[in-house]
């Protein structure tokens, strides 16, 4: 790649005149050597994967095999048409989404890791709730998912990706990162305003624990990739509005990286702290166990 910072990577957007979604394209063809067509095609294949979990998560069962958790996203939806949202429509839809394919993922179904499976309905419950809203074809999606991709390249190599590694910032706080910026470029906004998203999103995720009751992706995972892409629309929308994240985005990266290096092993995926000690979650485990 000729980029290893969002900084890099605008530049590339501005000296080539492409988006962030283009120039990931030209720089992934690149560096496999496949051509960009095959390139694309393969990242139209996951988008597919994509919108199924969405729908499967909606309409079918998808109660966990622990039985801990299923059919919230389905509970979402029910309440955004028979009462009156606090959030809106809009963004309970995208927070209904994100939990689909969260719960398909807890119920063994197919999902495409965006970064990870654990914050693997972050993206899709962004792109595919805003694609229905806003019209737009899945050829713009698939760049959007490029988009995503450039920024996820960025984290992943300058800190970390991996809650084992840092935490849940490290995935759900890059899955949100990755959303935000990409529906900025979905929307219409230059590179520079979305890499202001990367940073403003990853700011509100520093220092979010790993803690997953019973070492499984159920509790409380499922419930941060629904809040998650409800951060990563807030995010956006405040960088098209043009507010800027005065902290460096690159800078940012290096704080998650600094933050997670310096979690405790019991906050980084192990179940060994936070929810997943406490009372109920130390209930459920013995529980899990004895079955």
């Amino acid at each position: 790649m000729n980029f290893t910072t969002l900084q890099e990577l605008k530049v590339l957007c501005e000296q080539r005149n492409m988006s962030i979604g283009r120039v990931m394209l030209e720089e992934q063809s690149a560096e496999s050597g496949r051509p960009s067509e095959q390139e694309f095609a393969q990242m139209a294949d996951y988008y597919t994967i994509m919108k199924s979990a969405v729908e499967r998560g909606l309409h079918e069962n998808t109660t966990s095999r622990s039985g801990l958790t299923g059919l919230d996203a389905q509970r979402v939806m029910t309440f955004r048409d028979q009462a009156e949202s606090n959030l809106g429509g809009a963004a309970s839809e995208v927070m209904a989404y994100a939990l689909a394919v969260s719960e398909v993922n807890a119920s063994m179904g197919r999902i495409i890791a965006t970064p990870t499976a654990g914050s693997c309905g972050i993206i899709p419950g962004v792109f595919v709730s805003c694609q229905q809203r806003f019209g737009w074809d899945d050829e713009h999606m698939v760049y959007g998912l490029f988009a995503a991709g450039a920024i996820g390249y960025v984290i992943a190599n300058n800190s970390f990706i991996s809650g084992a590694e840092g935490g849940c910032q490290a995935e759900v706080g890059s899955a949100i990162g990755m959303a935000a910026g990409a529906l900025v470029e979905l929307r219409g906004g230059t590179a520079e305003q979305a890499i202001h998203a990367v940073g403003l999103a990853l700011k509100n995720s520093l220092g979010l624990i790993c803690d997953p009751v019973g070492g499984l992706v159920e509790i409380p995972c499922i419930v941060r990739n629904g809040f998650g892409a409800v951060t990563a629309l807030a995010a956006a929308d405040m960088a098209l509005a043009g507010v800027r994240s005065v902290i460096p985005s690159d800078e940012v990266v290096q704080v998650m990286l600094e933050v997670g290096s310096s979690m405790p092993d019991k906050h980084r995926e192990t179940a060994g702290g936070g929810l997943a000690q406490t009372p109920t979650g130390r209930k459920i485990m013995s529980e899990l166990k004895n079955k």
